[in-house]
């Protein structure tokens, strides 16, 4: 490794100043950075830097725990696709027919995930290039999360022109990574969701039928089997007792939803991974689920007549993209609360935010995308007050510790 490093090294000085590639160092910086650990230190009296921890191998911790959240996402693409063909029928799985789901799957996601990084990566090296910074890292985790939050049959050049709208305005105007205001994955799926409509919601949304790179195309759903997810089902019925799914086969995931947000023991897999490491914040991940679970547990007591209000408390908290935005969203350092305070007011507000919409408003069954959104605009106000809060705190405890002194000071005089 040594070697390698030397030699990369070496090839690096064409990138320096006066070097034949100096106009491309932005360039070379990233993969630098990327494949090996900064050798930088700081000088003798300055702040002492501990390891060999960055922002870059914070991000690729974030991207280790959106991994299991993929692969089952993969995995029930090809099972959704063999079910609504009918090849596949409930319990009568086997061996060759997972591993084809899986592979059909594979193939499904991975162009996604490639053109995410694509145009996301594109204009983040354009932009730094024109610049002359640093390529930001903040991408490698959006251009992960976005095929994750949106349905598999969105077209690729739809999610291509969301990504590019998400990156230039709601990140590079705003100044690049750690200055931009919203979840930039979230900016994605609420461009597409709101430009593309049609293409988002109903029942063939989330099936894909049509075959990948050539493989089972041409097939369509069996009669009378429905794609649409479980929110669907119950924002559009109505009936007022309607369980779509059971408690166990939400958390299982092998449901119609978005391609990463459907399982949540994968999810809390990888959550698990954010706290341990410290990358994300536990006060957040649980108060989103406590301030969820608290207002549907209102509506079921005191809400409308509606099959939303009616659904139990809980499974409110495994369907749709609920837990997946409790753990990879709500936490984004960025965009979230910052205070310790702030963090439980920012996440009880974003899971009140997302029942209140799910259960007033049909035409948004899902509810969590644009609860983070609306927080995301708040948080800096929140954290604004606890500050405030707590300055005034700290005056009081200062003037009153001053009154004893002075109390204390004429009694001894006395």
């Amino acid at each position: 490794m040594e070697k390698l490093y030397q030699l990369w090294k070496k090839f690096g000085k064409n990138f320096e100043e006066g070097g034949k590639l100096h106009n491309l160092s932005s360039f070379y910086d990233a993969f630098d950075t990327f494949l090996f650990t900064p050798q930088t230190t700081a000088r003798r009296l300055g702040a002492q830097i501990h390891d060999g921890s960055d922002s870059k191998r914070t991000m690729i911790l974030v991207v280790l725990a959106l991994v299991p959240a993929l692969l089952f996402g993969m995995f029930n693409v090809g099972y959704q696709h063999l079910l609504a063909t009918g090849e596949l029928v409930r319990g009568g799985m086997t061996a060759a027919l997972w591993w084809k789901a899986f592979g059909f799957g594979l193939l499904a996601v991975l162009p996604y995930i490639i053109v995410s990084y694509a145009v996301g990566l594109g204009i983040e090296f354009c932009v730094a290039q024109y610049k002359h910074e640093e390529v930001a890292e903040g991408f490698l985790v959006t251009g992960f999360l976005i095929p994750l939050i949106v349905p598999i049959n969105t077209p690729l050049w739809m999610v291509a022109v969301a990504t590019a709208f998400a990156v230039i305005f709601a990140k590079e105007v705003f100044g690049g990574t750690g200055y931009n205001i919203f979840n930039v994955a979230l900016i994605t799926r609420a461009f597409l969701f709101f430009a593309y409509p049609t293409q988002m919601t109903g029942d063939n949304a989330f099936i894909r039928t049509d075959g990948t790179w050539g493989w089972d195309g041409g097939k369509t759903m069996v009669d009378g089997f429905t794609g649409a997810t479980p929110l669907t089902q119950v924002a559009t019925t109505t009936e007022t007792n309607l369980m779509p799914v059971d408690f166990w086969t939400a958390m299982n995931g092998l449901i119609p939803g978005s391609v990463g947000e459907t399982c949540v023991w994968a999810i809390l897999l990888g959550g698990c991974l954010l706290i341990v490491t410290g990358v994300a914040s536990w006060k957040t991940m649980l108060s989103v689920f406590v301030g969820g679970g608290v207002t549907a547990w209102l509506f079921n007591q005191f809400g409308p007549d509606t099959a939303a209000a009616h659904l139990p408390w809980y499974m409110h908290l495994v369907l749709g993209g609920f837990a997946f935005g409790a753990v990879f969203m709500a936490t984004d350092p960025v965009t979230s609360a910052r205070t310790e305070c702030g963090k439980w007011i920012y996440g009880l507000l974003i899971g009140f935010m997302a029942i209140v919409i799910r259960v007033l408003n049909p035409g948004y069954p899902e509810g969590m995308m644009l609860a983070i959104l609306l927080m995301n605009a708040v948080a800096p106000f929140i954290d604004w007050c606890v500050v405030q809060a707590n300055i005034r705190k700290r005056e009081r405890r200062a003037v009153e510790s001053q009154k004893s002194k002075v109390e204390s000071q004429k009694g001894g005089a006395l």
